[in-house]
Formats: C-alpha cells, sequence, structure tokens
C-alpha cells in the first residue's frame, strides 16, 4: 500500500471510529429496527393489559373488564428492603398507578414505533424501568419467606436493557429513520421545546 492510500485509510478509519462522526445508513436502519421492536414491547404489554388478550394478561383481568394493570404484579412484591415492599403493597392497584402505568406504557410504546418525542419516550422509560426494577429488586437472592427470588443477575437485567436502549435511540436520533422523527423535530413548537425532540 503507498504512502497515500496508508493516509486516505488512516483517515477514513478516524471518521468511522470517532464518536459522533457519523451513522452509516445501515446502522441507522438497525437502530430503527430496534426503535420500533422496543416500542412494540411497550405497546403490546398497554394493548394486552388493556384488552386481556391471553398472553399476560387473561380477557377476565383485563383492563376493561375491571381489571388492575398494577394490582397482581405490585401486591406480589416480596423482594427488597421491607419498606420498599410495603410501598409497591399500597400503591397496588390504586387508580393513580393503573392510569400513570398505562399511559406509560402506551406513550413510550406510541412514541418509539412512530419515532416522535424521543427524549420524553426515553426519560418515561427510564423511570418506568427503574421502578420496575425496584419492584423485582434483584439484589436479593431470596424472597421475603427465604425461598429463591430467581434473580439472575443482581444489577444488568431486562429493565437496565431497556431503559438503556431508550436512551441510546434518544440519542441517536433512531425517530428519523422508518419514523416520523425529521417531521416532529421540524414543527415549530417543537424547535422552541427541544427537549419534545
Amino acid at each position: 500500500m503507498t504512502t497515500i492510500g496508508r493516509g486516505a485509510a488512516a483517515q477514513h478509519l478516524e471518521k468511522v471510529e470517532a464518536p459522533g462522526s457519523m451513522l452509516t445508513k445501515t446502522a441507522a436502519k438497525a437502530l430503527a429496527v430496534l426503535r420500533i421492536s422496543t416500542g412494540f414491547v411497550f405497546l403490546w404489554a398497554f394493548l394486552d393489559k388493556t384488552f386481556g388478550f391471553g398472553f399476560a394478561t387473561p380477557s377476565a383481568k383485563a383492563w376493561i373488564n375491571g381489571g388492575s394493570p398494577t394490582k397482581g404484579f405490585l401486591s406480589g412484591v416480596d423482594v427488597g428492603p421491607t419498606w420498599l415492599q410495603d410501598f409497591f403493597h399500597n400503591i397496588a392497584g390504586t387508580g393513580w398507578a393503573n392510569w400513570l402505568f398505562m399511559l406509560g406504557l402506551l406513550g413510550i410504546g406510541l412514541a418509539f414505533v412512530l419515532g416522535i418525542g424521543m427524549r420524553l419516550a426515553a426519560g418515561a422509560a427510564v423511570l418506568m424501568m427503574a421502578m420496575m426494577w425496584l419492584a423485582e429488586f434483584p439484589l436479593d437472592k431470596t424472597t421475603a419467606d427465604g425461598k429463591p427470588s430467581g434473580s439472575t443477575n443482581p444489577i444488568t437485567d431486562y429493565h437496565f436493557i431497556y431503559a438503556v436502549t431508550g436512551v441510546v435511540l434518544a440519542l441517536t436520533y433512531a425517530g428519523h429513520t422508518w419514523g416520523l422523527g425529521r417531521w416532529w423535530a421540524s414543527l415549530p413548537f417543537v424547535q422552541k421545546n427541544r427537549w419534545l425532540i
């Protein structure tokens, strides 16, 4: 390889490896697939809990049939400090907890699938996943009654991965590929309130 060829190759590698310098079309498409897939995880949870399709929620326990989307999960919290268990037991099935949880699932899911409001959706996903992480408290190897908790990793579980994924999607403008992100970012209201991007 000539000196000129090596120099060009080195410059190319600098551009590829330098943080923030570029995002290939293939990488943008991969992020779009990740965005839509992650959004569908949240959106599906909302739909199943609302209508009881029989996957995680049977029809009889659907929200539209009087079921509570938070009661079963939060009332069964049996790991973590006692005060934390008591907190989750006390809010289990309350109207405000049900509405906040379901609006969170719907909002995060739609934002990610559509590619709009990615920063707000990422923040909401981090908050929701942090609360769910605390409810499952993977730091505990055993439950309150001494049984194995089922925790396989004390820190990096699916809650952590979904939260980090949301942040990465927002920071890489993943909504601009196969989504409405560019259009959304061009709206005057969003231009004035950049946190809505």
